[in-house]
């Protein structure tokens, strides 16, 4: 460990939190957010909606299942940087390879320990998700400069990520026993489990880069389309929404999930907005306004569909409705076209540290597709 390497996270309305290097020493900007998630930290950090985000766990010790080969969503680690109170000196696991911290210096991630996780979480609820800095060794200089440093890095608000995650070629994960279903998925930063629980369901998926054109989706005869998670701001993605819209005129089963949500709820007509603290964790309660049923989820959005729970709204397509809400704040947590077979949800049924509450939602797809047939 840097156990002696001095580090501050900077938050850009001045305060400061120090407290030592964990990972690789240096610099690094993003915006700041917490992660109420007790396990599943590698899932996390390889997620690719985290680009760009310093990632705040709120569990206080983080490390202790080390780093294993098997649990990555990505190809990488995508978060901007990593702020933990109590990193673990010794992994215990039958799966670790090596140390969390070994892995964060690997692959160039800057990040803090030792710092009081509860104290910023809780600054966060308060003044809302910021811009913010991680600085060790020789990048800590005066507070006021740091400050200064994180007001000129650039704001999520408005920005356009998806292209930087997004596959660079399209791939195919095969269907696993007998094939059932063609699924033509839209890489916005999908996560690895996302499509092997099609899998596991008799469903071969294409996934396709961003820059895919509607041509391209119906090249593969797709029985369905699947907008994946991402990161940015929705309201960028003018051709993701637009490949939406081109979907849903052709009445051809769609299911989006987290920025697929978000990119539903803009080709069905609805805006979007930047919430104040956003939701992240796996432990976020959402009711289903057609069962009434309680699902607990992972989600990580700092965006959000408009809306209000239950609420049905006229679209180009027929009437929708806004499906699931969170019961914390009512904030949309799902849309479905009533007119047509298209519906998404802001949390991840593919949650692989769990929970899997959701994970029926792909039988659900399974059986748009069924009876599109």
């Amino acid at each position: 460990m840097s156990a002696h390497v001095p580090a501050a996270l900077v938050l850009e309305d001045g305060r400061v939190f120090r407290g030592e290097s964990y990972g690789r020493v240096g610099r690094t900007l993003g915006e700041v957010v917490f992660s109420t998630g007790m396990t599943g930290y590698q899932e996390t950090l390889t997620d690719p909606s985290y680009h760009k985000q310093i990632v705040v766990q709120t569990a206080p010790q983080i490390g202790n299942t080390g780093w294993n080969d098997e649990d990555d969503e990505s190809g990488q680690i995508w978060v901007a940087g990593y702020a933990v109170r109590d990193p673990a000196r010794v992994p215990s696991n039958w799966r670790s390879r090596r140390s969390l911290q070994d892995e964060l210096r690997e692959q160039g991630i800057v990040g803090i320990s030792g710092i009081d996780t509860r104290t910023v979480t809780r600054h966060i609820r308060e003044q809302g998700a910021m811009r913010a800095g991680i600085f060790s060794g020789e990048a800590v200089g005066s507070d006021g400069d740091l400050v200064a440093e994180v007001r000129a890095s650039a704001e999520m608000t408005g920005s356009d990520l998806a292209g930087d995650v997004t596959t660079k070629q399209p791939y195919v994960v095969p269907a696993l026993g007998e094939k059932k279903f063609t699924v033509a998925a839209l890489d916005l930063g999908i996560k690895s489990n996302t499509p092997r629980m099609m899998s596991e369901r008799g469903m071969e998926v294409h996934v396709l880069p961003l820059t895919s054109t509607v041509e391209d989706l119906l090249a593969v005869r797709p029985d369905g389309v699947f907008l994946s998670n991402g990161p940015g701001d929705p309201a960028t993605q003018d051709h993701g929404v637009e490949l939406c819209r081109e979907i849903l005129q052709r009445k051809m089963p769609l299911f989006g999930i987290c920025f697929g949500n978000q990119l539903l709820g803009r080709a069905l007509g609805r805006g979007t907005f930047k919430m104040r603290y956003g939701h992240r964790g796996i432990n976020i309660p959402v009711i289903d306004v057609a069962t009434g049923k309680v699902a607990i989820t992972a989600q990580n959005h700092g965006f959000a569909v408009q809306g209000e729970p239950g609420e049905r709204f006229d679209t180009d397509f027929g009437t929708a409705q806004i499906s699931h809400y969170c019961p914390n704040d009512d904030t949309v947590e799902g849309v479905r076209l009533l007119d047509g077979p298209a519906f998404s949800v802001q949390y991840h049924p593919e949650a692989a540290a769990g929970p899997h509450d959701a994970a029926p939602l792909f039988d659900t797809f399974a059986d748009l597709m069924s009876e599109a047939r």
